[in-house]
């Protein structure tokens, strides 16, 4: 039987590994790179990562293959905690069970922080040795796809319109098309980019992008959820922001009960997805299920 949590553990041990050398061949200078380690290094789910190399399981790929976009997946996202702590956004003041970056450092350095996170991952993506052409392209199209749903017209745009909808009554139409952006899009591009990397058909691609769509807003629902009614100590956050910033949520629009069934036919809808598949996207359909049980 299939062990997910022994299977997230040693994905996270290679996650991690090629992290701490990552920033430790950077040489950067002490206080910034201090400030990145910080973050990058706290006890994160690394799900996007996790996923990324997961699809590239799933079409009978090889992990180390898809090492460094996993490494810049997680290094984007963690820029985008970074500066969604910062005052001027979220003004939080916990984050992966310690204070935010802002908090243990300065705002200045924060920002400095995420920044550097950002432009580090880039470098990393474009600086793999490549074998031959068809190597190079695959990479490119990673770079490409990343820097789509990092930037303005996915994450940053979903950021955007969260901020603006606050105090404002969204449709639940309008509040999917937001976290199709904000969290959907980096999802997406994770698998994607872990399947690309290791040559995988158009046909398979499109159903890790249907699968990618309903996990994507599954966890940000089970988020909402969370905020909610989750617990602060597990998860190494505050909770009840939500309701006090006056936020457009799925528990404040279709209520917590509807909210967990609409995530739990989310889930159902992309185990669906994936039985074309055959034993190699267990690690797909177990984080599917994983990403509504959670508690963090």
């Amino acid at each position: 039987m299939f062990e997910l949590s022994a299977y997230i553990k040693k994905q996270n041990q290679q996650i991690n590994v090629a992290l701490e050398k990552i920033l430790h061949d950077s040489q950067l200078s002490e206080p910034i790179t201090e400030a990145m380690k910080y973050s990058l290094m706290a006890d994160g789910k690394r799900i996007r990562p996790v996923l990324c190399l997961a699809a590239a399981e799933a079409v009978g790929g090889k992990l180390q293959d898809v090492l460094p976009a996993a490494c810049a997946l997680e290094m984007i996202h963690t820029y985008s905690l970074i500066h969604d702590d910062l005052p001027a956004m979220d003004n939080d003041d916990l984050r992966r069970g310690k204070p935010t970056c802002h908090v243990a450092f300065d705002e200045a350095t924060a920002i400095l922080a995420g920044d550097a996170l950002l432009t580090l991952a880039f470098q990393v993506l474009s600086s793999v040795q490549y074998t031959d052409e068809n190597h190079s392209s695959n990479w490119l199209k990673v770079i490409q796809i990343i820097s789509t749903a990092a930037g303005y017209q996915g994450m940053i745009r979903g950021q955007m319109l969260d901020m603006a909808s606050e105090g404002r009554h969204l449709t639940v139409d309008e509040l999917k098309s937001m976290h199709a952006l904000k969290t959907g899009a980096l999802i997406e591009a994770s698998l994607l980019c872990g399947a690309l990397l290791v040559n995988a058909r158009k046909s398979q691609m499109e159903i890790l992008k249907t699968y990618a769509g309903k996990i994507g807003l599954a966890f940000q629902v089970t988020d909402d959820i969370l905020n909610v009614e989750g617990n602060p100590k597990v998860m190494g956050k505050a909770v009840g922001t939500d309701k006090l910033r006056e936020k457009n949520t799925y528990p404040a629009i279709l209520g917590l009960e509807a909210s967990r069934q609409f995530a739990e036919n989310l889930v159902n809808d992309a185990l669906q997805t994936l039985e074309v598949f055959d034993k190699k996207a267990d690690p797909l359909r177990a984080l599917a299920t994983y990403i509504i049980e959670r508690k963090r």
